[in-house]
């Protein structure tokens, strides 16, 4: 099945993803949660009646799509839910497994959502990706996922993207003409937050398995010097991928632009668009 080879790239960060990329808004998964009224659970504690209108399912349990080193995993494991992660990246999914080695309800399985082959009788009450969705086959994401919930089960997504509001740094202007030069520049205008384009939503309706129940988005704005600026690009799969040549004088730019600046520093904007489904 072909697939975008981009995907493979975030292994090469694994052992500096989580430090690296900022953690999401903690009203994000509070929002999560009351959207979807998800609860933990307790072990042995029904979470629902079964599709057939039998004994409940034991405990609340969420399956993770593309966990990476588990930064979206561990706010959830913390809140106490039963959690099966699925990651690609080999190196990755070691990651995750030693930054959840704390919760023996959370499990990682080393593969793609497609080739993942789950159990005949596993059911989920929340299917969630984050800033991962968009790697997965849409030939096959949104089918498999409905194939897992119980009518009524939800299906969440987010991303973390670049924002760029009416007073974002212009630090960005500068180093764009870097890109530009080295014909790395993305070739689209910088939309504001608020009209941020949300392929999720559109895919759910599309799908005809989902209705679409919420939509709403974060924004948030960090700092950054250089060393960690240039960590965080590390992470990105278009930067992994740059020609070493070209990465090098991109760095060094950056390098330039902030240490002319007092305190050596950017502030970088970040949206996140909390997109979620309802099983038909």
């Amino acid at each position: 099945m072909p697939v975008d080879p981009l995907r493979r790239t975030f292994d090469h960060a694994a052992t500096t993803y989580q430090h690296a990329r900022p953690d999401y808004p903690s009203d994000l998964y509070s929002h999560l949660l009351t959207v979807t009224g998800i609860e933990p659970g307790k072990p042995g504690e029904p979470s629902g009646p079964g599709e057939s209108g039998g004994p409940g399912r034991s405990g609340t349990h969420l399956l993770e799509v593309g966990c990476g080193p588990g930064k979206a995993t561990l706010p959830l494991a913390r809140a106490g839910f039963r959690i099966t992660a699925i990651e690609l990246g080999t190196a990755l999914a070691a990651q995750a497994r030693h930054h959840l080695a704390d919760f023996p309800a959370v499990s990682v399985i080393t593969s793609s959502f497609e080739d993942w082959q789950p159990p005949a009788d596993a059911r989920f009450d929340l299917v969630y990706a984050a800033t991962a969705w968009k790697w997965v086959d849409p030939k096959i994401k949104y089918a498999k996922a409905a194939s897992l919930l119980d009518h009524g089960g939800h299906l969440a997504g987010w991303n973390a993207d670049h924002a760029f509001p009416p007073d974002f740094d212009p630090f960005f202007t500068e180093i764009q003409q870097v890109y530009d030069a080295l014909g790395e520049g993305p070739g689209d205008p910088w939309p504001p937050p608020e009209i941020q384009p949300d392929h999720t939503a559109a895919e759910l309706h599309d799908s005809g398995l989902f209705t679409v129940v919420e939509r709403r988005p974060y924004v948030w704005g960090l700092r950054y010097t250089a060393d960690e600026y240039i960590a965080l690009l590390d992470t990105f799969s278009g930067h992994i991928a740059m020609d070493p040549d070209r990465r090098r004088h991109l760095y060094e730019e950056i390098r330039r632009l902030l240490a002319a600046r007092p305190d050596g520093r950017l502030t970088r904007h970040w949206s996140a668009v909390l997109t979620i489904g309802r099983r038909l």
